[in-house]
């Protein structure tokens, strides 16, 4: 069982930045894919980024389009930390995100999620 506990959520003006830390309990929390998603006031989950287990420690960091260039994923295995770091952040990326975690070997497959966090971001 994992749980996940994210933060760091705010209000913050156009091509400012946030960072959203992903707290995880469990001992195997460096194996787990880890990866961010979002949903906005009547629209779809998105993914926003994932980084999956290859081996050991060596990981594979995936984005959306909508945030290539602007959103950097990564983790502290020491602290069973996940982080994403949101810059030039625009209107759109305004919603609640959320931390997900996924058994390895099961790419795209996340069975346990946070609570999620609000990020808005004004004009």
């Amino acid at each position: 069982q994992v749980q996940l506990v994210e933060s760091g959520g705010g209000l913050v003006q156009a091509g400012g930045s946030l960072r959203l830390s992903c707290a995880a309990s469990g001992r195997t929390f460096s194996t787990y894919n880890m990866a961010w998603f979002r949903q906005a006031p009547g629209k779809e989950r998105e993914s926003v980024a994932a980084m999956i287990w290859i081996s050991r420690i060596t990981y594979h960091a995936t984005y959306g389009d909508s945030v290539k260039g602007r959103f950097t994923i990564s983790r502290d295995n020491v602290n069973n930390t996940l982080y994403l770091q949101m810059n030039s952040l625009k209107p759109e990326d305004t919603a609640v995100y959320y931390c997900a975690a996924g058994r390895k070997g099961a790419q795209g497959i996340y069975d346990y999620w946070g609570q999620g966090t609000q990020v808005t971001v004004s004009s």
